[in-house]
């Protein structure tokens, strides 16, 4: 039997970031130049990272809102550890443990607290985001070790230091979703924690790791950011950066309720998001209209995301019926008795 062709989840947003693309290009030559194409990439990467971290939070059913202000705490940490006279890996280091505890913090109280995720990670926003100013009493802090320019501004084979580092995330991303007994759990948990439990699964493990890989890309994100500029600034982060990485995994097909998407459609979401803010900018879009048009894109996304999970139910909840009514109305042909050999009837010995 022929096996039936799947149609990949990715190609309707793959689709729509083509039109765009073309949309944007024919409205506005310096568009498709080679200098803006560097540019939409180099400004994508960060939300790329804030989404592929996002989207396993997105998985379990929680979501989080502190990745934006996570940005500036581990940027300017490093930033102020190379200030101290340490050198560049070590203040990469220092980024990556902070990134991966303050994910810890938010995965313990989400999980072992019971308190609602929005609630947690919007608290968590509000710390990470003074902490850097309370540190630098506001100020911003050069950053002199030249290598350190390397994770922002370097490139290998032309391509941009930053682009090779989200490729490979999403590379290792995509692998442990998708065949690792991990990424089999935590789609699981998303789906219904009860029935994970029972099943044994480890909820604690897998809500509490979501978390942390959350704080390790913002982490990315904010050692991208500061390399870039080579100057630690206490307020970064604090623009769009959590709205897109939100919007780019719920367009590109993650459900805001859990348990179903893939890391993929989000990095193209990511794309597609960082497609529109740098067409609009282009075609010389005030900024404050950029808010409100990625707000109805994550209303569309929201809305068909809904409209889909309704579908599957009742796609679900028919075949049930279904399976149901052959049960209890078995086939005649198998409720009728076996003929009798021939030159005998029924009783005769």
């Amino acid at each position: 039997m022929k096996s039936r062709f799947k149609v990949p989840d990715e190609l309707g947003i793959v689709g729509v970031l083509i039109i765009v693309a073309v949309a944007m290009a024919l409205m506005s030559p310096s568009f498709r130049s080679g200098g803006n194409l560097s540019v939409l990439l180099e400004n994508g990467v960060v939300v790329a990272f804030l989404a592929l971290g996002q989207t396993f939070v997105l998985l379990t059913g929680g979501i989080d809102l502190s990745v934006g202000s996570n940005i500036a705490l581990t940027g300017m940490l490093a930033a102020l550890t190379m200030a101290a006279g340490f050198p560049w890996w070590v203040a990469v280091i220092v980024a990556l443990l902070v990134g991966i505890a303050v994910g810890l913090f938010n995965g313990l109280i989400v999980h072992y607290m019971k308190l609602p995720p929005f609630i947690v990670t919007f608290a968590t926003f509000g710390i990470t985001a003074s902490i850097p100013k309370i540190l630098t009493n506001a100020q911003s802090v050069n950053i002199a070790d030249p290598m350190f320019a390397v994770i922002g501004r370097g490139s290998l084979a032309g391509i941009p230091t930053p682009v090779i580092l989200v490729v490979i995330a999403l590379l290792i991303f995509m692998f442990v979703l998708h065949r690792t007994p991990y990424g089999v759990h935590l789609y699981a948990v998303g789906g219904n924690k009860e029935t994970s439990r029972l099943a044994g699964i480890n909820i604690a493990r897998v809500t509490i790791s979501a978390y942390v890989v959350s704080g390790i890309c913002a982490a990315f994100g904010g050692l991208i950011t500061m390399s870039r500029l080579m100057v630690g600034y206490p307020s970064a982060g604090s623009g769009n950066e959590q709205f897109y990485s939100i919007a780019s995994s719920v367009v590109g097909g993650v459900s805001l309720f859990g348990g179903s998407g893939t890391i993929l459609g989000a990095f193209i979401g990511a794309i597609l998001i960082a497609t529109v803010s740098n067409g609009m900018n282009v075609l010389g879009v005030p900024s404050f209209w950029q808010p409100l048009v990625i707000g109805v894109i994550i209303l569309g996304g929201v809305t068909l995301d809904g409209y889909r999970r309704a579908a599957a139910a009742r796609h679900s909840g028919l075949r049930r019926i279904r399976r149901n009514r052959n049960k209890d109305n078995p086939p005649e042909s198998a409720a009728e008795p076996m003929p009798a050999p021939a030159g005998k009837t029924p009783g005769s010995s």
